[in-house]
């Protein structure tokens, strides 16, 4: 069973708007054993559209196309399906009155008369009501064959695939399960980790796959099976790791943890620590990285960004003379800063970051793209400097935030 997805926008192409939506359903049609063969990025134009429509039905059997819905001219989503389908377009009366009550609770009956065309639907279609917003979902089978037609907001995308499309398809459909590990390698460069587990990748049976996913300075190897049976695909990954460990073991710090800071919940919680985060060039990426992780509140005390080197004095208590003499960029007010910061927030583990992200200098003339920071674990302290010149600030933020963590995770499992 293979999926195609279709995100149409011309915001997207113009790269104004991040296509988000697309990653969101492929990861949660993976959970239910449909794969996604390919995604197109397509313009509000409904010529483009049908050969996008044409273009995915030779690749796939399912079609999830989301975007161009709406009471506005420039959205065709619609438009161009009718034309693909030889369909007509009519106005739904069940539509019409859930259109109608979600107007009456948002206080916005004056804005039907303006909506109304978000009734109109595709006289084949089966229609999902959208809870979320205006535009319905909707889906057309033919010859075997499913399109389903969503809108393009996120917040009610998901909840259209979560709740409505996916539990339609898992009834539909007799699916593989599909299961995957994350193992997580550091200090191995990937060309040389590649070499170094390739008779063990050579030989994996034909229903598991393997794929290598670089993020910072760490590898990630997502191990992918595919079966009827759950428990002989879980079996078999399982097996599969056991081979791997004696070949690359040292350089794991997960056996199967996605993101950096799920590892990190998983050590700070089973080892009873607390931390917290004094930023200054990650401008809260670190603390937003740890939240975002459910029941972060039980390790996570809380974070600051003293930006203006005069808060680092004021709040954490970081040396005027050790700025003036080291300048605020350097190892000395980093390891000052962790140290406020420890004492202020009272926890066991402090981090901190203090740089230059660009694209110019700051008042001390520090070099574009040098980075000092500071990882404290009690009375243990490591100190770091990265120089990362060509980096975009955000993708310098993300890159730093994700390299302290893991040496925060390092540090962890070395002390066990």
């Amino acid at each position: 069973m293979k999926a195609v997805l279709i995100t149409i926008g011309d915001e997207i192409l113009s790269g104004n708007t991040i296509d988000t939506n697309s990653n969101f359903i492929a990861a949660q049609l993976k959970n239910i054993g449909i794969s996604v063969a390919q995604i197109f990025t397509v313009s509000d134009e409904i010529e483009t559209i049908k050969k996008a429509l044409e273009s995915a039905f030779e690749i796939g059997n399912i079609v999830i196309a989301t975007g161009g819905l709406g009471p506005t001219k420039d959205d065709k989503t619609k438009t161009a399906f009718a034309e693909f389908f030889n369909d007509e377009l009519k106005l739904d009366g069940k539509t019409f009155e859930h259109l109608k009550k979600l107007m009456i609770k948002r206080n916005r009956e004056h804005l039907l008369e303006i909506n109304k065309n978000q009734a109109v639907v595709l006289s084949k279609a089966h229609v999902f009501q959208n809870e979320n917003g205006t535009a319905p979902c909707q889906m057309i089978e033919e010859n075997g064959k499913i399109a389903i037609c969503l809108p393009g907001v996120p917040y009610e995308v998901k909840p259209l695939i979560k709740d409505k499309i996916i539990p339609f398809l898992k009834e539909k459909f007799v699916l593989n399960y599909i299961s995957s590990k994350i193992i997580s390698v550091v200090d191995f460069p990937e060309s040389l980790l590649a070499l170094t587990i390739e008779d063990w990748e050579l030989s994996l049976p034909e229903n598991i796959s393997l794929s290598y996913l670089p993020i910072g300075n760490r590898v990630k190897l997502r191990l992918t099976g595919v079966g009827n049976d759950f428990q002989k695909v879980e079996n078999q990954l399982n097996v599969e790791i056991e081979k791997l460990k004696p070949l690359i073991g040292e350089k794991v710090i997960s056996w199967d943890g996605n993101e950096i800071q799920e590892i990190l919940k998983e050590i700070l919680m089973e080892k009873n620590l607390t931390i917290s985060v004094a930023e200054s060039c990650t401008g809260g990426e670190i603390s937003r990285l740890i939240t975002s992780v459910s029941g972060s509140s039980e390790y996570f005390s809380g974070g600051i960004i003293p930006y203006d080197y005069r808060k680092k004095i004021e709040i954490l208590g970081v040396s005027e003379k050790t700025i003036s003499e080291k300048t605020v960029v350097s190892e000395e007010v980093a390891q000052e800063m962790s140290l406020g910061c420890q004492k202020l927030f009272k926890t066991d583990i402090s981090l901190s970051t203090t740089g230059v992200s660009g694209p110019t200098s700051d008042e001390f003339n520090n070099e574009i793209g040098t980075v000092f920071y500071s990882v404290r674990v009690k009375d243990f302290e490591k100190t770091n400097r990265l120089f990362l010149p060509h980096m975009e600030r955000n993708d310098f933020a993300n890159f730093v935030s994700q390299r302290v963590l893991q040496d925060l995770v390092e540090i962890l499992i070395r002390q066990k």
